[in-house]
């Protein structure tokens, strides 16, 4: 499995419950924050919902 990593580049404030409760999956809570996830096809699907707050690079 491929490994990516995952860093939050938005404020979370103002955005969707879904989304917030979809970054705090990912375990993102600031932004900057960087987590290192297993690209699975529930983690491709949390960070296709949020796309427009994280940036994603491979590890």
């Amino acid at each position: 499995m491929e490994t990516v990593i995952v860093t939050q580049i938005k404020s979370n404030i103002g955005i969707k419950k879904g989304q917030k409760l979809t970054l705090a999956a990912l375990g993102l809570r600031k932004t900057g924050q960087q987590r290192k996830h297993t690209l699975t096809p529930q983690v491709k699907g949390m960070i296709n919902d949020v796309q427009h707050l994280v940036r994603v690079e491979k590890a």
